[in-house]
């Protein structure tokens, strides 16, 4: 197996709902919460918590120290510059992109889509769920050959590439090989189920789910969640407003490769 390492990129600052990554769940920060279900994939590798070199992220390293997590810090706006170089800190020969906005990632969906990668070794620069999606908002999966990161930190240059770390590779399909993984059965929740933060709604929704399924099962996964959701159509209501609004909506005029059907505008 190639060697492989997980980057989270982790910050305070949120336009929308600060300091949304320290917000509790279960008696831990959030992003704790979410790197021990990332750490819960077997193939995941070495696992990072990659946040900015300001001074109003210094909770972040702090929390890492005490909870024994790997942190790296590095450029606040250029996101693609701090995956790289947190990479670099770290060789792999593959290297996984998770937002910290995932709280409620499944641990098997990431080993679906490196088991994919893997089972196709020099076949993929670029795999993820997310080209299409069909698994609900919350369970990005993006992993990248090191090269192919090593070519996109060099030759990026759009703000949005550079922000958003990976659309040099899929907005260049004939360039990079690209491959993508989708749930099984034909299904496709992405636009229908919201397991990410962004709101207070989100939030409220998270907490509702961690103290629903968190004390039997730590690592409970999109079926349970969906399970759940159908037993409690309360809880699913709470942050159902938001279902499909992410942050493709800024910037169709830019995208060759994302339609106005794959976000929703508020």
């Amino acid at each position: 197996m190639e060697s492989i390492i997980t980057i989270i990129q982790t910050r305070r600052g949120s336009s929308r709902l600060p300091d949304k990554v320290l917000m509790p769940l279960q008696g831990k920060p959030l992003f704790v919460r979410q790197a021990e279900r990332v750490k819960a994939a077997r193939l995941c590798g070495r696992v990072i918590v990659a946040t900015t070199t300001d001074a109003g992220d210094d909770p972040i390293g702090e929390v890492c120290r005490k909870e024994g997590l790997d942190c790296f810090r590095g450029d606040a706006q250029d996101l693609l510059d701090r995956h790289y170089q947190a990479a670099l800190l770290y060789p792999a020969r593959a290297v996984i992109k998770i937002p910290s906005d995932c709280p409620l990632i499944d641990p098997a969906v990431i080993d679906t889509v490196i088991s994919f990668y893997l089972d196709h070794p020099g076949e993929y620069d670029f795999v993820s769920n997310l080209h299409p999606a069909t698994w609900p908002d919350g369970n990005d999966v993006e992993i990248m050959t090191f090269s192919a990161l090593g070519r996109a930190w060099r030759e990026a240059n759009r703000p949005l590439e550079r922000e958003h770390t990976t659309p040099y590779f899929w907005e260049r399909p004939d360039e990079f090989r690209i491959g993508n993984v989708v749930m099984e059965g034909g299904v496709d929740y992405s636009m229908s189920h919201r397991f990410t933060i962004d709101y207070a709604e989100d939030y409220a929704f998270i907490r509702a789910v961690y103290d629903e399924l968190y004390p039997s099962n730590p690592f409970f996964g999109v079926a349970d969640i969906l399970a759940l959701l159908e037993r409690r159509p309360d809880i699913y209501a709470i942050n159902s407003g938001y279902a499909g609004v992410n942050w493709y909506r800024h910037h169709l005029d830019e995208l060759k490769t994302v339609s106005a059907e794959q976000t929703k505008q508020l």
